[in-house]
């Protein structure tokens, strides 16, 4: 089974994160960036499957020439060779825009499935696998907190709030994965100087036949206008009862509009 994981770079979600006062794009260059985390999962859960079945795993991101260094971690902890989407148009792209043309380089490589993470941290849009699955005419099981392969069926335990759902694909398909279906192996000395070795390559807009006019946040179909960074927190109120606490305690929460 050919498996292709899509792998996205983030800023660290334990740092400060902030947008670019010149086109409110998210600032990457300020903060460091790692590999999105959803993404580990889904690049665990696409070894395993490899691991047991066969075949071969393949790391597709989209960004600039640093998301280099997410392709690196990917292929020490396992993943066999990785494809780089990097041209400078593609700076400010919306989820529609990046879609098409993760569609464009799935078309030029062989699968049987895609698994990606259910959301990433910066857009947090969770939207990737129905565009794909649109564009790309296969189905999607999102939401896997489970997935069973079975030759060419997939059956996938979807999570909810109250529990989860059992569905079932055949391959071709895109799966979305959350944070309850695995756990994530570190990279070993070993599998970081195979890394080195590994093939990448790099594409532009032009090898996948894409025109810059079509990408980019000029050409966006959704863009941040404005935004304003997290007031300082403030002291909190003490109610002190003397006999009126519950009182004092109900005027508090109707002027905060709870009740």
């Amino acid at each position: 089974m050919n498996i292709v994981v899509l792998v996205k770079q983030v800023p660290d979600s334990g740092s400060e994160r902030t947008l670019r006062a010149e086109d409110n794009t998210i600032d990457r260059q300020s903060v460091d960036n790692v590999i999105n985390e959803m993404d580990e999962y889904a690049i665990e859960e696409a070894l395993k499957l490899t691991e047991s079945e066969g075949g071969e795993v393949t790391i597709l991101t989209m960004g600039p020439e640093k998301a280099a260094d997410t392709i690196r971690k990917s292929l020490s902890m396992g993943a066999h060779r990785a494809v780089h989407i990097s041209d400078p148009a593609l700076h400010g792209s919306c989820a529609i825009q990046t879609s098409a043309v993760l569609a464009k380089a799935l078309g030029t490589l062989e699968w049987d499935l895609v698994i990606c993470g259910a959301e990433s941290t910066d857009g947090q849009v969770a939207v990737m696998p129905a565009m794909l699955s649109e564009r790309l005419g296969v189905p999607h099981l999102t939401g896997a907190r489970k997935l069973t392969v079975d030759g060419p069926k997939l059956t996938v335990e979807r999570q909810t709030d109250g529990g989860y759902w059992v569905l079932e694909a055949q391959t071709p398909a895109i799966v979305s994965v959350w944070d309850t279906i695995n756990e994530p192996r570190y990279p070993s000395f070993k599998g970081i100087m195979a890394a080195k070795s590994k093939p990448v390559q790099t594409l532009t807009l032009s090898d996948l036949g894409v025109e810059a006019n079509e990408v980019g946040l000029n050409n966006a179909t959704s863009q941040v206008l404005e935004f304003a960074n997290r007031p300082p927190k403030q002291a909190g109120q003490v109610v002190r009862d003397e006999g009126d606490g519950a009182v004092k305690l109900a005027e508090f929460l109707a002027v905060q509009k709870f009740i």
